[in-house]
C-alpha cells in the first residue's frame, strides 16, 4: 500500500500581486508566465506554502489572465505563504527575479474574500491598424446601436457562437494614435463573463455590424476590477486590502 503523503501546514499569510506584461513579453502565454513566476519565487526565497498530496506545488492562484499577445497593466495573482513577511520585501525580491517586461507593480496583504469576484470588468485600449478616426467612430456608433452581435471563436470546447455586444459596457474612439499616424485608438470597457469577450471579439463585432475590417496592432489592458455600472468606471480590486492594512 502506498504511504500517504505528509500533509502541509495551512498558509499563515496571503499576498495579492498586480503585475504588468509589457513589450515583447506580452507574447508570453499564461503557462510560460506561471513557469517564470514559480522560478522567480524560488530565486527570491519567498517562503511559499505548498499543497498537500504526492506532488506538492506552491500555492499560487491566478485571476483573469489576459490573452496571449495582449499587453497589460492589470494582471493579478495571489500567493499563500508559510511565514508572515513584509509585502514590500516580497515586491523588491520578485521584481529583481523576473525579466524586464514582466513587472511587479504592487504587493499587498490579502484582507480575505475572493479575488476573482472583484474582477468583473476590464478597460482595454486598442490601436487600430490603418483605420481613420472618422471611420472608427462611425463603426462604433453602429455597434453600440445594435442590441445583439453574434461572433464566433474557437475554444477548447470547439467553435462557439456568442453575443459579444452584451459584454460591451462602453466604447469610444479617443483620437489618433500619436505613434502611428492613420491609426485610431479605441477604448472599450468589457464586462467579464462566460465565455469571456476579448478585444478580438470586439473587432469581429465591428466587422459584423459595419463591415469595418480591422486588426489591432496593440491590445493593452489598462485596468481590471469591479465595474460601476452607473458611470462605467472600473475600480481598483486591491483597494479593500490596502484599506484594511491602513487601519
Amino acid at each position: 500500500m502506498r504511504e500517504q503523503p505528509e500533509q502541509q501546514a495551512p498558509p499563515v499569510q496571503r499576498l495579492r500581486i498586480r503585475y504588468a506584461k509589457r513589450g515583447r513579453l506580452r507574447f508570453t502565454s499564461h503557462r510560460d508566465f506561471s513557469r517564470a513566476f514559480e522560478r522567480a519565487v524560488f530565486r527570491a526565497r519567498v517562503p511559499m506554502a505548498y499543497s498537500s498530496g504526492f506532488n506538492p506545488h506552491p500555492r499560487i492562484s491566478y485571476a483573469g489572465a489576459a490573452p496571449t499577445g495582449s499587453a497589460s497593466e492589470a494582471e493579478y495573482l495571489e500567493i499563500a505563504l508559510a511565514e508572515v513577511v513584509d509585502p514590500a520585501d516580497v515586491h523588491a525580491s520578485l521584481a529583481a527575479s523576473l525579466p524586464d517586461g514582466l513587472d511587479i507593480l504592487e504587493v499587498v496583504a490579502s484582507a480575505g474574500g475572493s479575488m476573482p469576484d472583484r474582477l468583473t470588468a476590464s478597460v482595454w485600449r486598442l490601436s487600430l491598424d490603418r483605420t481613420a478616426v472618422e471611420a472608427a467612430q462611425d463603426a462604433v456608433r453602429t455597434l453600440l446601436d445594435t442590441p445583439e452581435v453574434l461572433v464566433e471563436r474557437m475554444t477548447k470546447k470547439g467553435l462557439r457562437r456568442f453575443d459579444a455586444r452584451a459584454a460591451i459596457h462602453s466604447a469610444a474612439v479617443r483620437g489618433e494614435d500619436p505613434g502611428r499616424p492613420g491609426c485610431a485608438i479605441l477604448d472599450v470597457v468589457l464586462r467579464h463573463g462566460s465565455p469571456s469577450v476579448r478585444p478580438d471579439d470586439v473587432l469581429a463585432a465591428l466587422h459584423a455590424t459595419s463591415g469595418l475590417d480591422v486588426t489591432a496592432a496593440l491590445q493593452q489592458r489598462l485596468a481590471q476590477g469591479p465595474l460601476d455600472e452607473a458611470d462605467g468606471t472600473v475600480g481598483d480590486p486591491l483597494a479593500p486590502d490596502r484599506d484594511a492594512a491602513d487601519r
